[in-house]
């Protein structure tokens, strides 16, 4: 599939079912190419398509099953758009560092496949905004879903979640006071059940 340069085209392709609630269409919209004037197109449709279906599949849908609908809050970004957001510092990394992460149609420098969508759990906000506690969340993550790097941000905990080959499994947050790592491979609360971190928001948000 080439690029859509038309409007009948970008119709099509955002057609493009990715899982049984998900559309590509879902996934293209930002801000940084609104406001300036960016196609926020990928270059090579076919391996944006097949990393956001892993994506949708594999994360995505597990977690609105079971927690209700997720809102996304960005997601695919262009190597243009991406590259202007960082140089324009509108918190978005390098394009090499977001290659098989926002930019789903490049491969990682060791060749993996990857996508990331920022979402928001939008059951969870009440639970959040009450306690703080967005581990609880982040853990329930770790132990049902094959992620391969989460980022928790403060409005609404909102978070970036990444399905990518071999997956890292790695967690970290900039919401305050409580900034940085919360696990990573090496740590010693990497590995095991992490039950009791989210039964209390369970028992809340059920």
């Amino acid at each position: 599939m080439r690029q859509p340069r038309t409007v009948r085209a970008l119709e099509e392709f955002g057609r493009v079912r990715l899982s049984d609630s998900f559309f590509m269409r879902d996934f293209l919209y930002s801000e940084i190419a609104a406001i300036n004037g960016f196609a926020n197109l990928p270059d090579d449709p076919d391996l944006a398509i097949a990393a956001g279906r892993r994506l949708c599949e594999d994360l995505l849908e597990p977690l609105q099953a079971r927690f209700g609908r997720i809102s996304v809050r960005s997601a695919y970004r262009s190597p243009e758009v991406n590259g202007f957001g960082n140089a324009n510092k509108l918190n978005c990394a390098t394009n090499e560092k977001n290659f098989a992460g926002h930019i789903w149609d490049r491969r990682d420098a060791e060749g993996r496949m990857g996508a990331t969508a920022c979402v928001i759990v939008n059951r969870f906000i009440p639970y959040y905004e009450r306690t703080g506690d967005w581990e609880a969340l982040a853990w329930w993550i770790h132990d049902h879903l094959p992620y391969s790097d989460i980022e928790f941000f403060p409005k609404f905990a909102a978070f970036n979640l990444q399905w990518r080959d071999d997956p890292v499994r790695s967690i970290q947050s900039f919401i305050p006071p409580r900034r940085g790592r919360l696990t990573m491979p090496g740590k010693p609360n990497w590995s095991g059940r992490h039950h009791d971190a989210y039964a209390a928001m369970l028992a809340e948000i059920d």
